[in-house]
């Protein structure tokens, strides 16, 4: 691995222009991306022998070496971070997760919009309000507009199913306007989703404004009924209005952002002021690993406004947060089509305003490691036990399964905070081992799984804190032989069973470590193993059930294993094929009609 003064060597040589710097580690993997307007000045410090706070660091402990691209112009530069900060999702760049992960409220365009929960934004017609920092959010704004407006919130398609099926409770409840009864025109529709765009554009008086249109010229038309629709919905709208914090003038359109930061995590609260009235918010907690620099709070909120259904002409900071306001302000700008000014406030109660974000930004953060801490002290002991020098965020454990010296199958279960995450769990169906080989088998697991660590996306690109295999010692070293191969550092464990079968301890290559006194220790041990051999035997089962069943088919004249997966694909078991007619097994694409009577000579003895 080159040393930092080989590294700072290397910075040295950067020119001093603007431009991109891609910090890597030693799989290859992007951990951070940065923009400069001086790639050489900035590069540079990271290597240097200056104090620097924890979290870089740790980054900086992490590289192994970077690349750079040169820009034109520091506007570029920051463009063209975002775009990759977005394409490697670095491990200690703060941004928003992903387009899917964040919540919007989207409004279709088709002749009955429909107001809709999305987590993709497609570049299509249609409009988008958020990114919203829960789904909770979302779905109350969307029952807001349900039963204020009586959107419908089903998932109909109109005008096509408009008179199909009963009438649903909420147009019982009188919650829904009823245009699948045939009762409002797409006319009325429309003024209706024009009055949800408005709520949702924080224009809650230009909604009350038409409706009350609306209400006059219902009541001179003497369409008592339709007026008193109206003049309900306008109180409703009133009332909200009424619950919602009044800060400044009622032509006040504004954000406001706030940072609170602490050695396990940090938060970023934007708040939304509209019409003078304080109205949406997004909190954004962060873990201990991600940079807070001015340069990634600049990156992340060109992010976050690029996601952003508007761009207010103003966003007050307050003191607790630094960026490139400059750089910001022009880009934001650019973005919005107008002058976005960025302002952080000395005095007047724009401060006041600032400090109360302060406040729940700090709230937040502390209900975050409160609930970090109750969930980790299981980790911290863990770590302390094995000696770690950092908490065991991501672990992985391993278990080899066989019958004979067929059906071999790795087996890899992965815990996250101490809790499972399934989706990560993997198999490996062992290929190039001959025999009975547990050592062999665990060898060519381990190195297939760790060759994905420079993989640029996915599960598998995710470096383990801690490495858990299921047996003793010898095990272990089979596992350090590879990772010696690999170039790789990173702590195994095995975990050891008694004459019962059940966990006992951990170790290493030399000695053996006793959890039995470790109450909360060692019933996390215990389950990761009980829980990486169920897995593993349970995919072992599993491929050996398929292999017998694909076996049994490709002993009948003309099913080789083509039409073998067919089959099986399409009746779902060995059984149910059995209980198929020749009309029904000629059905399946591939299967003749010989081949069908075939099949069914074969099961039924003919």
């Amino acid at each position: 691995m080159p040393t930092k003064a080989e590294l700072l060597i290397k910075a040295n040589g950067l020119p001093l222009c603007a431009g991109v710097y891609i910090m890597r580690d030693r799989a290859g993997k992007v951990i951070y991306v940065g923009k400069s307007a001086k790639l050489k000045n900035r590069v540079s410090q990271y290597f240097q022998n200056s104090e620097k706070n924890v979290k870089t660091a740790k980054m900086v402990a992490s590289v192994f070496d970077f690349d750079y691209i040169l820009c034109d112009t520091e506007m570029e530069a920051l463009t063209l971070e975002n775009s990759l900060i977005k394409q490697y999702s670095p491990k200690y760049n703060i941004r928003l997760k992903d387009s899917k992960s964040y919540p919007y409220i989207k409004v279709t365009d088709e002749e009955y919009p429909r107001i809709v929960f999305t987590r993709t934004r497609l570049s299509d017609k249609a409009k988008y309000f958020g990114p919203f920092s829960s789904a909770g959010a979302v779905y109350g704004i969307m029952s807001l507009l349900q039963k204020t407006l009586g959107i419908p919130s089903c998932k109909l398609s109109f005008p096509r199913d408009i008179g199909k099926g009963r009438e649903c409770l909420y147009y019982q409840m009188k919650q829904c306007c009823g245009v699948c009864r045939g009762h409002v025109s797409a006319e009325e529709y429309g003024e209706l989703i024009k009055c949800a765009l408005d709520i949702l554009k924080g224009n809650t008086r230009g909604a009350i404004s038409t409706l009350e249109e609306k209400m006059y010229a219902y009541s001179e038309a003497e369409k008592y009924e339709a007026a008193i629709k109206c003049r309900d919905t306008i109180r409703a709208l009133e009332k909200i209005r009424e619950k919602q914090k009044v800060v400044d003038s009622p032509d006040a359109e504004y954000d406001v952002i706030a940072l609170y930061s602490e050695e396990l995590c940090s938060c970023l609260s934007i708040y939304s002021v509209r019409e003078g009235i304080l109205g949406g918010k997004n909190d954004y907690v962060f873990g201990s690993d991600k940079l807070l620099d001015e340069a990634s709070l600049t990156a992340f909120l060109v992010d976050y406004y690029s996601h952003s259904d508007g761009i207010p002409k103003r966003i007050v900071f307050d003191s607790s947060v630094s960026v490139e306001e400059e750089l910001l302000s022009d880009f934001l700008s650019d973005q919005a089509g107008k002058r976005v000014t960025l302002w952080t406030p000395q005095r007047t109660e724009m401060k006041k305003l600032c400090a109360m974000i302060f406040a729940n930004a700090k709230e937040k953060a502390n209900a975050y490691v409160k609930e970090y801490e109750k969930d980790n002290s299981t980790l911290f002991r863990l770590a302390e036990i094995l000696g770690l020098e950092s908490l065991p965020e991501r672990m992985e454990a391993y278990d080899i399964s066989n019958i004979g010296a067929e059906h071999k199958t790795g087996g890899m279960v992965v815990y996250v905070d101490g809790k499972p995450k399934k989706s990560d769990y993997r198999t490996f169906t062992i290929k190039d081992v001959d025999g009975t080989d547990d050592y062999a088998c665990m060898r060519e697991t381990l190195r297939r799984r760790l060759s994905h660590l420079s993989d640029e996306r996915g599960s598998m690109s995710e470096y383990p804190d801690l490495l858990l295999i299921d047996g003793g010692r010898t095990h272990v070293m089979a596992v350090k032989e590879v990772l010696a191969d690999m170039g790789l550092e990173i702590p195994t464990f095995g975990m050891v069973k008694d004459d019962f079968h059940k966990t006992r301890a951990l170790c290493t290559e030399s000695e053996e470590i006793s959890i039995a006194r470790e109450q909360a220790v060692y019933g996390l041990i215990y389950r990761v193993q009980e829980e990486v051999h169920r897995y593993t035997v349970s995919r072992m089962s599993a491929a050996k059930s398929k292999t017998v069943k694909h076996s049994s088919l490709e002993k009948i004249k003309g099913v080789g294993a083509a039409k073998s997966k067919q089959l099986l694909a399409h009746f779902g078991s060995l059984s149910a094929i059995k209980a198929a007619s020749k009309d029904e097994l000629s059905a399946v694409k591939g299967v003749t009609k010989v081949d069908a009577q075939n099949i069914y000579n074969y099961f039924h003895g003919d």
